[in-house]
């Protein structure tokens, strides 16, 4: 095996790594030039999220010299994110070596804070990354930063006043903020929500969970579950019942076969982050309609994981129509005739991006811009789901159904799963995430510059700071000769 070469920070531990950050971070004249005028009581950004998106968009203001910015989640402290909550995979699908939120900087990678701690020896023999180390990764980057996150704190409203935002709030604080700029760093399921088919409404919530959800997995010892899905969610949940003890799991799969290739890794590269978002809206949407038609597969870690497990089945061809409650059991009904009875029902359905399940927006998530109202795809193309995605400005703001009725939304940012059809995967996968935020502050940055242009004009008119003192020369007269008849100097 190839060794990487040893740095001076392997096994040196984190207060070493940390010192040469400190160090990079000076050389690079970090933070950036404070520029922007203040108005008091007014944020000029708030980011709603914490967590990784949150974090690096942080990052990429603060260097770009926007200083006046809160951050605001509404988890506790370390717990920002999927990765301990719902997010129940042993492994990062990501590869270990992508450079992920570190903006640039060498010494803020995964990579450098675990050969930090556990040397070049130990980083050759890890494979995937461990889904709780990557939160412990997270933890450190927002303490090595000094990130000034406000936990315990959600916004439940957002609405117009004048020319700047108010947010209302709830939790560990209350009442209102007002903000110039809004960016909605919310994951995955940042611009929607889970997505709950319409088959199992009618079931008793006692009997069936999503797998966004906080699940009781001690209470499915010995229970026959079933497991609605195949994707990445819906194996991981299968494996912690299976682990748990459950008597059986059964994947319900509505496609014939499994889904084996992900398509979008095969085609990752500077270019397509940088250029999908500048392709007619055509391409765009056949792109990501191919992808969501494909289905990216489960890793193949999660997926031997449930299959080791001889008591775990997957069930192909099998659409689910609708589900209900026979004595304290689920009959699940299928779309051949069949029926399974369950103890216990988990979706692995996903998340549906619907910007009128975002309560924050109130009866305005219906003037929010999607697919569907500008392009009509072509006859094998169509994609209800794609279509609900937010039809966004190259700048990731959310754009208006219907002119005039709601241009605050242009101060709004939708850095989160949600930008995806417009702009590509670079506002919540790894591999993307600072390509992504280093556009998002960029944008920004353009936005409140032109928003004050008088103000700056006029600071350079007032500035009047000499660079010469007057002594540096010594004038002198030129003498000229006379003059000939051509013209010339004599």
């Amino acid at each position: 095996m190839q060794m990487t070469e040893a740095s001076p920070i392997d096994g040196q531990g984190l207060p070493a790594l940390e010192a040469r950050l400190k160090e990079d971070l000076e050389f690079l004249c970090y933070p950036g030039k404070d520029w922007v005028p203040q108005s008091e009581g007014v944020s000029d950004v708030v980011i709603i999220g914490g967590g990784m998106c949150g974090m690096v968009a942080w990052l990429a203001l603060k260097t770009g010299g926007m200083q006046n910015i809160r951050v605001l989640d509404r988890s506790e402290a370390g717990n920002e994110g999927p990765w301990l909550s719902y997010a129940r995979m042993e492994t990062l699908r990501s590869p270990k070596v992508l450079t992920g939120p570190a903006y640039g900087h060498g010494s803020l990678t995964f990579q450098a804070w675990y050969r930090a701690q556990f040397g070049t020896a130990a980083w050759e023999e890890l494979d995937k990354i461990p889904r709780p180390m990557w939160m412990e990764y997270l933890k450190w980057y927002r303490e090595a930063l000094d990130i000034p996150i406000e936990n315990g704190v959600s916004v439940d409203k957002v609405e117009p006043e004048g020319d700047l935002l108010r947010l209302t709030l709830s939790g560990t604080q209350s009442g209102t903020v007002l903000t110039r700029k809004l960016i909605f760093a919310t994951g995955r399921d940042g611009t929607g929500g889970p997505n709950i088919p319409g088959f199992i409404r009618d079931l008793p919530r006692d009997l069936w969970a999503h797998s966004a959800d906080d699940i009781d997995f001690d209470a499915l010892k010995g229970k026959r579950v079933a497991v609605i899905g195949v994707g990445a969610s819906a194996v991981d949940n299968a494996a912690e019942a299976l682990e748990h003890g459950a008597a059986e799991v059964r994947h319900l799969v509505r496609r014939r076969e499994m889904p084996r290739i992900n398509k979008m890794m095969g085609i990752g590269s500077f270019g397509f982050t940088a250029g999908y978002a500048a392709l007619p809206d055509e391409w765009r949407w056949r792109f990501m309609q191919y992808s969501f038609a494909t289905q990216t597969p489960p890793p193949h870690g999660s997926t031997k994981r449930v299959s080791r497990h001889p008591n775990a089945y997957f069930h192909f061809g099998k659409e689910t129509t609708r589900i209900e409650k026979r004595g304290t059991s689920a009959v699940v009904h299928f779309a051949d005739g069949t029926s399974y009875e369950a103890d216990f029902v988990i979706l692995g359905t996903g998340f549906v991006i619907d910007p009128m399940a975002r309560t924050e927006f109130g009866e305005t998530a219906g003037d929010i811009l999607l697919w569907q109202d500008v392009y009509t795809p072509p006859e094998g193309e169509e994609s209800g789901d794609l279509g609900r995605f937010p039809y966004l400005n190259d700048d990731f703001t959310f754009r208006e159904k219907h002119p005039g009725t709601a241009p605050w939304l242009s101060n709004v940012y939708c850095f989160n799963y949600g930008a995806s059809a417009s702009l590509g995967k670079v506002s919540g996968d790894i591999p993307g995430i600072s390509d992504g935020a280093a556009w998002l502050a960029r944008s920004v940055a353009a936005t409140l510059y032109a928003e004050d242009v008088q103000t700056h004009w006029q600071a350079m008119l007032d500035y009047d700071t000499p660079e010469l003192k007057g002594d540096e020369w010594e004038p002198t007269e030129l003498e000229l000769g006379a003059q000939t008849r051509e013209g010339q100097v004599a």
